[in-house]
């Protein structure tokens, strides 16, 4: 399925800043993953047994307002995320999720976040996804972006609340 909004990874810019200290000050720890799975927000993938990974605290709201001077102001957050340890050159174009949106399966539950331009928050729901995961996400896309205010969305794993990619308005 081609989705018609662009779920973004982490920038290799950025990605080079957490692998030294994360949005939460702390060195980062890489280490082998032993069993595979983790939600890579570098790649957009899920990681396979025996690379080496990290889990880093990021600010995904904060460091976009640094690059377009908004003030999130209260609605700035950091949560864990999941990154190689070292560089992966970012999204192929082919994957377990290949033209449809990253970690998109039947039966979890995301939360989308629509922020304005200032970057405060506009509103936000949970979404569960059905056996159409791809359709389910985009549908919300469309209703988070049929606001003419929404500037970009945040979706989120609802369980642990971990970003899993951003989408800005089309």
């Amino acid at each position: 399925m081609k989705t018609a909004y662009r779920a973004m990874p982490i920038g290799e810019a950025v990605l080079r800043e957490l692998r030294d200290a994360d949005d939460a000050g702390r060195a980062c720890v890489p280490y082998t993953d032993e069993e595979g799975g983790a939600p890579l927000r570098c790649c957009l993938r899920t990681s396979v047994v025996g690379e080496r990974i990290a889990l880093v605290a990021y600010a995904p709201l904060r460091r976009w307002a640094a690059a377009t001077g908004a003030d999130p102001g209260a609605y700035d957050e950091q949560g864990p995320v999941f990154v190689h340890a070292g560089e992966c050159g970012g999204p192929a174009g082919s994957g377990p999720w290949a033209g449809g949106y990253p970690f998109a399966r039947p039966g979890v539950l995301r939360t989308l976040r629509r922020y304005d331009v200032r970057g405060h928050i506009l509103g936000g729901r949970v979404l569960a996804l059905g056996e159409d995961a791809d359709g389910d996400v985009g549908r919300a896309l469309d209703e988070a972006f049929a606001d003419p205010g929404t500037a970009l969305v945040h979706v989120r794993a609802a369980e642990f609340g971990c970003f899993q990619f951003e989408v800005r308005r089309p």
